[in-house]
């Protein structure tokens, strides 16, 4: 008989709303950060090439403009809290569904299905609470769904053993991948935009070198600084160098919890570690989410 699988359309109507928000939110802070950085680069060359010129005057002023009104909607709209908010709670009641599919503390066995049922929605209502900010950008017609899906009491259901494999393989091993995948994807663009910014700075450095070698030469310098201002701008919003440091000692860990999980041989034992997984999920995401707002 093939094991169940639990993905995440099956998890709470509320994780799959502050998981939506989170993602729009973060797509709209990204968008709105690109096009600011790029219409600064785009006013900067029109007023340079048309210095005198009044179209060109007006089209560069015009372009500061806009860019100044997407500075005051990310300072209004903060598109950044509702993205790490809405994260914050997705993550929350995956972890929460984790333990109750898992009959782990405090969903154990021991208390009848409906004591269990009520527990775990009472809590999906105190994360709610405490994130009563979110509440306006979580999309209604997810908000109606299930707080508790087939899926998950079919799986509570599953003896011990099927259950072990299904947290072993959807959770853990998912996790692993994940972050593997991250780190190494951070890794990789960290230096893609460092040797961007090396190049922008190189240039700079040579266009001020030759105009002093010939002083009545017209050079594109503040340019290539605006742009390199750009990338620096860039790289701290994105984070990669941090991103990639946190993801891979998450990895590394999440390697050790793996290894735990050939020792589990009771539900006791199976409680215990999914506790322990699903602290050591939560904290890299804890800490991320520090850091930020540091």
């Amino acid at each position: 008989m093939p094991q169940e699988k639990l993905s995440d359309k099956e998890f709470p109507a509320l994780f799959q709303a502050a998981d939506n928000a989170s993602l729009i939110a973060q797509s709209n802070y990204y968008l709105a950060l690109k096009s600011y950085l790029f219409l600064l680069v785009v006013a900067a060359l029109i007023a340079f090439y048309f210095p005198a010129d009044l179209i060109g005057a007006l089209s560069s002023a015009s372009l500061f403009l806009i860019t100044l009104c997407i500075l005051i909607w990310l300072k209004v709209q903060k598109p950044e809290d509702i993205w790490y908010n809405g994260r914050a709670v997705a993550e929350s009641v995956k972890t929460r569904t984790w333990r109750w599919v898992m009959k782990a503390e405090p969903y154990e066995g021991g208390v009848t299905e409906e004591q269990s049922r009520k527990e775990f929605l009472q809590d999906l209502k105190s994360i709610l609470d405490q994130n009563r900010s979110l509440s306006a950008h979580l999309q209604s017609e997810q908000i109606t769904g299930d707080a508790i899906s087939h899926r998950m009491t079919d799986v509570r259901n599953l003896p011990f053993e099927e259950r072990l494999e299904i947290y072993k393989n959807e959770r853990v091993r998912n996790q692993a991948n994940w972050y593997g995948k991250k780190s190494l994807l951070n890794k990789r663009r960290a230096k893609q935009w460092f040797v961007i910014s090396v190049i922008l700075h190189a240039i700079a450095i040579g266009l001020l070198l030759w105009r002093i070698t010939n002083p009545t030469l017209v050079l594109p310098i503040e340019i290539v600084a605006t742009g390199a201002s750009a990338v620096l701008t860039w790289l701290q919003a994105k984070k990669h160098n941090e991103l990639n440091s946190s993801y891979s000692l998450a990895a590394h860990e999440i390697v050790l919890i793996k290894s735990e999980a050939e020792s589990v041989k009771s539900d006791i034992e199976l409680s215990n570690f999914v506790v322990s997984s699903e602290s050591a999920f939560s904290r890299e995401h804890t800490q991320w989410s520090a850091r930020k707002n540091v």
